[in-house]
């Protein structure tokens, strides 16, 4: 096809660019431009197909759900004059992204994946059967959604998808299935095949793909600097859009891996304007939970159950941090509930995941109450599945719960636990978690060297500071950077000055170039 200058397929490749380079502004003007070509040309099928990807634009970008709808409207009027194409198969798709209604958007996609065997469009059929897939492991049809995200990625290893974009979009349906599913095995084993399509591409890494979703399985499969990058990304991404929606939806999850790593206060500084809903309902009430406040961090995780079906997979995280926090507060009546609602949803739906969850969640129950049998039984089964998943934080978190109800009548085991416990969380770098594992080992009679440091002195966070003094930047541009409060940044700027012996943060600043070369 020639490309006229000025003309529409022309607009249509500058658009594409602009979106590459993230100008998503210059972007939709290009598509805006490019789809007013069209129409002065008479190509209809060239003008539903900037319709729709305008459309796409606002709903996934600026978050304008009005503007999209214009869009999409605009596109199905117009399919009427295009004829015959496979158009019609990318706007059911389309449609499909931003319809509420399950049934309703699995026939959508049904549609477009039939359209696509129609017209042989390949991009669209493994698109939408990605969508299809992931749409499906959020109903909790895993086992009916996972073998289609896995041909789909096998289509596009094996060069059968050749558009950018429509990589973009399996890939992200990928991992957000994955996400939803704490299924990090087989996230991992499609990285790893991933970054062969990415240099194929020539793209930075599969990480661009999707950084909200990717971010959440990194931070389960314990590759939390990895996720710290993919996270922080996120939210600078999403900004760039408009999309609050999604932006939010990437702080939570930084929230909740901050959380992990025992930097509370820096969580809280994420979540200081997110309402407390279902999504954001874990680090929250974690955050409550790591300052003893039992009774807000309880409420927090009865409205965000409250939002979710009865029976939801995706309600077994909150069901077990929900366990926790009855403990933490000595309602062992209302934890063995808790405990049970988790059992159930695990024997519904089952998966490693939600069989470990539900196990160490009795565990932990029965070992509060004093049966140290059923805690031990539950514990080992809970240790099984975990590690079986490939879930490391949750791994240790178990082995130091079995090493509390080993303690009494096996103390030799219980101090082998301890000490794999205090690895694990060692190796995250999960500082609250090691001075629990370090309080146990404590209890029996070992005395163990938990610091947590970079470079010899400086904690992680510490590193980080120094680096961007370094950079020459200011406390209220490291507090943007690292999205944490301007009092936290004096407060780390004031122990790299002290820990390194230094008089102002022009030497700081000296000593970061110095070491960085």
């Amino acid at each position: 096809m020639s490309v006229r200058p000025g003309g529409g397929a022309a607009l249509e490749e500058e658009a594409r660019a602009r979106y590459l380079d993230l100008d998503f502004p210059a972007a939709i003007a290009a598509w805006e431009r490019s789809y007013a070509a069209y129409r002065a040309d008479g190509d209809a099928v060239g003008a539903v197909r900037m319709a729709r990807t305008l459309a796409g634009m606002h709903g996934q970008i600026t978050g304008d759900v009005a503007v999209m709808s214009g869009w999409l409207a605009r596109a199905k009027t117009l399919l009427a004059a295009a004829g015959e194409s496979a158009e019609s198969g990318w706007v059911a798709l389309n449609t499909a992204m931003f319809e509420g209604e399950r049934a309703r958007r699995h026939a959508l996609l049904h549609d477009a994946i039939g359209v696509a065997h129609r017209y042989h469009d390949t991009n669209l059929e493994f698109t939408a059967m990605a969508y299809l897939g992931a749409s499906l492991v959020h109903d909790d049809r895993t086992d009916d959604g996972m073998p289609l995200l896995d041909e789909a990625l096998a289509a596009v290893v094996g060069d059968e998808v050749d558009d950018v974009c429509a990589v973009e979009e399996i890939f992200c349906q990928l991992f957000a299935a994955c996400e939803y599913a704490h299924d990090v095995r087989r996230a991992d084993e499609w990285i790893r095949v991933g970054e062969a399509v990415a240099a194929r591409y020539r793209l930075p890494a599969v990480t661009a793909f999707c950084h909200t979703h990717y971010g959440g399985v990194l931070t389960a499969a314990g590759r939390w600097p990895e996720a710290d990058t993919a996270l922080t990304e996120a939210v600078r991404l999403w900004g760039l859009g408009r999309r609050t929606a999604q932006r939010r939806g990437a702080a939570v999850r930084l929230a909740d891996l901050r959380v992990r790593q025992g930097r509370i206060e820096e969580a809280e500084q994420l979540l200081a304007e997110v309402t407390a809903d279902a999504e954001a309902a874990l680090p929250l009430a974690a955050i409550h939970l790591a300052r003893g406040e039992t009774t807000r961090a309880a409420d927090v995780l009865d409205r965000g159950l409250a939002q979710l079906p009865l029976d939801s997979a995706v309600a077994a995280p909150l069901l077990a941090m929900l366990v926790d926090v009855h403990l933490a507060a000595g309602h062992a009546t209302d934890a063995a509930s808790a405990a049970e609602r988790l059992a159930a949803i695990a024997a519904r739906h089952r998966g490693p995941f939600l069989t470990a969850s539900a196990a160490l969640a009795q565990g932990s129950v029965a070992l509060a109450g004093g049966l140290g049998d059923d805690a031990r039984t539950c514990l080992r089964e809970a240790l099984a599945g975990f590690a079986g998943a490939e879930l490391p934080m949750e791994l240790a978190r178990t082995r130091l719960a079995l090493a509390a109800a080993l303690a009494k009548d096996r103390p030799e085991v219980a101090l082998a636990e301890a000490r794999a416990a205090l690895a694990g969380f060692e190796r995250l770098r999960a500082a609250r978690h090691v001075d629990a594992a370090a309080a146990l080992l404590r209890s029996l009679g070992v005395r163990p060297n938990t610091a947590i440091r970079t470079d010899g002195r400086l904690t992680a966070r510490e590193a980080e500071v120094l680096a961007l003094l370094g950079h020459g930047l200011s406390n209220p541009e490291i507090s943007d950077r690292l999205f944490i409060s301007r009092k936290t940044v004096e407060h780390h700027v004031a122990n790299v000055l002290a820990k390194l012996g230094l008089r102002s943060r022009a030497e700081a600043a000296a000593h970061a170039a110095r070491t960085a070369k």
